[in-house]
């Protein structure tokens, strides 16, 4: 019995030792199983420690983002971006200007709607189009083409709805809210007729603005320059002749001015759109309408709605004060309309500097080079600050040469210089706020890379792996651990 025990014990010994002979040819076909996710989860986090790979079809445009010295580079696309918002506000100063020819009443009038003007020209512009201007950039630094072309339509998508909501927001609430902020007579006419006739046309507004943050994304800031300072142009010598009348027609008054603001943005997108899709440029958006998803206009949106609440809080600000400037008076009301008309310029200034870094950070952003885009969202902001600063203590020093344009009335004067006295040296956060908003939005969400890991469980066994670089840019799973329980590592 003892001899048929050792036997036994024997044989179940072999059997054990059969088993453990065994065990690892199983292990490693069930392991040559299990490694196949675990390679392909490697390989794509070690493509996510890589830059992307820059596409051979990259212009010069968007090599220059990703590649030039950057404050030369921000200075030389922040002249021709500077110039298209600068220009663009001073059409309006230049409207008001020819509007307060008519009488006091007649600045008075304008002075509430141009903020509102101002704030859809902003959102428009600014903070929606900065989120256009981002989409564009980073899908050309990454070399996505045809996606940034698509986001021509998205333009459309999104700029047609917002256009006949502000027509219909500004058309019920107009009349009461110019009401409440204390206007009345004829001062209270006049901004009703303007605020219907400019607002009737937002669409347009909305188009215009969003076109343009489809060609600025590309880094192309010329052809903005040539429309809005082609534009501009026409409008100089319209804008009065629709006020006052000319060749025999009698004049509109004041509305006259918004129907030649109106002209301005009808001709200027039908430029862009022309540039687009005459395909004069790297975008090439097709011709027939693509098939649109949700997801694209939510990112654009999501990017630009905390602009969006920025621009919109500056401008409300502005109307709220002009809510309580108006309770002293016709005059009052006018000399701080004059005095406020420089910061709706300052606002340009900054997003002029702003907006190209949003451009340069998208793209670099696109193609991986992170350290480049932060270091450029720095200098961009030292420039904004610096430059509207200097002219906010410019202004604050010599405040009736600016406010002598729209009026020489002793009251309107002496109000306006007041308020340019307190407010002027405050004038750097213009270009903080301008400059750290465009910065903001061209920043996206970078995901580091993870390491992967595969268990393979048989019972309570378990086995855990890791990708391992063998060189020359393959992959290969290593088990780390064989225990009884996973191991948490």
């Amino acid at each position: 019995m003892q001899s048929s025990a050792v036997l036994s014990r024997q044989g179940a010994g072999f059997s054990r030792a059969e088993k453990c002979g065994q065990e690892p040819r199983t292990s490693a076909e069930l392991a040559k199983k299990i490694a196949a996710p675990a390679i392909e989860s490697c390989r794509q986090s070690e493509a996510n420690r890589q830059p992307p790979a820059r596409s051979a079809e990259i212009d010069t445009r968007t090599r220059m983002l990703l590649e030039q010295p950057i404050a030369p580079m921000i200075l030389r696309l922040a002249i021709p971006n500077a110039t298209v918002m600068t220009v663009q506000i001073l059409i309006g100063l230049v409207e008001v200007y020819f509007v307060s020819r008519t009488g006091v009443d007649g600045l008075a009038g304008v002075a509430p709607v141009f903020p509102l003007v101002s704030l859809v020209v902003a959102v428009a512009q600014g903070a929606i189009g900065g989120g256009i201007v981002t989409t564009v950039a980073r899908a050309l630094g990454a070399g996505r083409i045809d996606a940034a072309s698509e986001t021509a339509w998205y333009a459309l998508a999104l700029g047609v709805p917002l256009g006949i909501a502000t027509t219909a927001a500004m058309h019920v609430q107009g009349p009461t809210l110019y009401a409440q902020m204390g206007i009345s007579g004829n001062a209270l006419e006049i901004a009703v007729s303007y605020s219907s006739t400019i607002f009737a046309g937002a669409t347009l507004i909305w188009l215009f603005n969003l076109l343009m943050a489809v060609v600025r994304g590309t880094g192309n800031l010329q052809v903005p320059v040539i429309v809005v300072c082609g534009g501009a142009l026409i409008l100089i010598p319209l804008s009065p002749a629709l006020i006052f009348g000319a060749f025999g027609y009698q004049g509109l008054g004041p509305s006259g001015g918004a129907v030649a603001m109106l002209v301005y943005y009808a001709f200027g997108t039908l430029a862009y759109a022309a540039y687009l899709w005459g395909r004069f440029g790297v975008l090439k958006p097709s011709f027939r309408l693509p098939k649109l998803s949700l997801g694209p206009a939510l990112a654009v949106l999501r990017v630009g709605g905390m602009s969006a609440v920025v621009s919109a809080s500056t401008n409300l600000t502005l109307a709220i004060v002009t809510v309580y400037v108006g309770m002293g008076g016709v005059e009052a009301l006018a000399g701080y309309g004059a005095g406020s008309r420089l910061e709706f310029l300052l606002v340009p200034l900054a997003y002029g500097i702003g907006g190209p870094v949003g451009i340069v950070i998208g793209a670099n952003l696109g193609a991986g080079q992170t350290e480049r885009a932060v270091k450029a969202s720095w200098i961009g902001v030292l420039m904004a600050c610096t430059l509207t600063e200097s002219i906010g203590l410019a202004a604050a020093a010599f405040p009736q040469q600016w406010i002598g344009i729209f009026s020489q009335d002793p009251s309107v004067l002496r109000l306006g210089a007041e308020y340019l006295h307190r407010v002027g040296p405050f004038f750097g956060f213009f270009g903080l706020n301008g400059s750290v908003c465009p910065c903001g939005a061209g920043q996206g969400r970078h995901r580091g890379a993870r390491r992967s890991s595969g268990g393979l469980a048989k019972g309570r066994r378990h086995m855990e792996f890791r990708c391992r670089s063998i060189g020359n840019g393959r992959l290969r799973p290593v088990c780390i651990a064989t225990s009884d329980q996973p191991l948490r590592i």
